[in-house]
């Protein structure tokens, strides 16, 4: 990348809470249930705390959790297994796959921001921590609604999921990526900040739409102003801490943002 084509080239994007799915609740609420079924009571809070990992490595850190252990145990008369984390992940696919459908609405903003990428050359992908078959619902049900990634990868499309940087450099290699300099990738979960930052990307945490919140729009609008507030400041700080270059509400806030990026690219600016 020289001095003269100094722009963003690539943004990547990551699905629920970020482009669809406003509050990510597809997958919060898939996990809740599927430990239920398992007999294992969990909150919706907990189920968030491993969100953009790969799903079956999400299973393994709430397993691994001291306090859901502790009610598997009791549960079922013994510590969990490999086999038990296997278990759950085969139950959780289907239930997953079902959930996507009702939760698949684009978030306000994401298709005006893909077109005004577009209208700049900036090609866009999409990765998940969901797996391939997850990933194939949101695609076809974005596309619906106007929103087609050039690329999109999925965790078991790669040798290891969030967060490892391997989603993130599939898709620039993919994209045909001049330098990954020119990438920025935009997620709501910390895993998915950290993936593009061991890639050398530009980062943007997503705060008010996505996970740290975990709030519907509209329960999001109903809250209080100072709520809102308080709840903005406490995501707003967890994605920064965990790196990001930028923190934004929603997708809708991004096209100043890749504005500020591309002047710093222009002055020499790196990741």
């Amino acid at each position: 990348m020289n001095k003269s084509n100094a722009t963003v080239e690539a943004v990547i994007f990551d699905w629920a809470g970020t482009v669809v799915d406003y509050g990510s609740r597809a997958p919060a609420s898939a996990f809740v249930e599927v430990f239920r079924r398992f007999d294992v009571a969990i909150s919706v809070d907990e189920a968030r705390g491993p969100m953009g990992s790969e799903k079956r490595a999400h299973v393994a850190a709430l397993l691994a959790d001291p306090g859901i252990a502790k009610r598997f145990e009791a549960a079922h008369g013994r510590a969990p297994s490999e086999a038990d984390i296997d278990a759950i992940y085969k139950a959780f696919i289907p239930l997953q796959i079902e959930t996507l459908a009702s939760h698949a609405d684009l978030i306000p903003g994401a298709a005006e921001t893909a077109a005004w990428l577009r209208e700049r050359g900036v090609k866009i992908a999409g990765n998940t921590g969901y797996n391939s078959e997850m990933s194939a619902v949101n695609e076809r049900l974005a596309a619906s609604q106007g929103y087609k990634p050039d690329v999109c990868v999925a965790a078991n499309d790669v040798p290891r999921g969030r967060p490892a940087p391997d989603m993130a450099l599939k898709c620039a290699l993919e994209l045909g990526i001049g330098t990954v300099r020119g990438c920025v990738k935009v997620d709501d979960t910390i895993p998915g900040i950290l993936e593009g930052l061991n890639a050398g990307m530009w980062t943007v945490g997503v705060s008010v739409s996505g996970n740290e919140v975990g709030l519907s729009r509209e329960e999001w609008e109903a809250l209080p102003k100072d709520e809102q507030k308080r709840r903005r400041a406490a995501a707003t700080r967890r994605l920064a801490q965990a790196g990001a270059d930028y923190v934004i509400d929603s997708v809708a806030d991004l096209p100043a943002v890749i504005e500020k990026i591309n002047r710093r690219l222009a002055a020499g600016g790196r990741p």
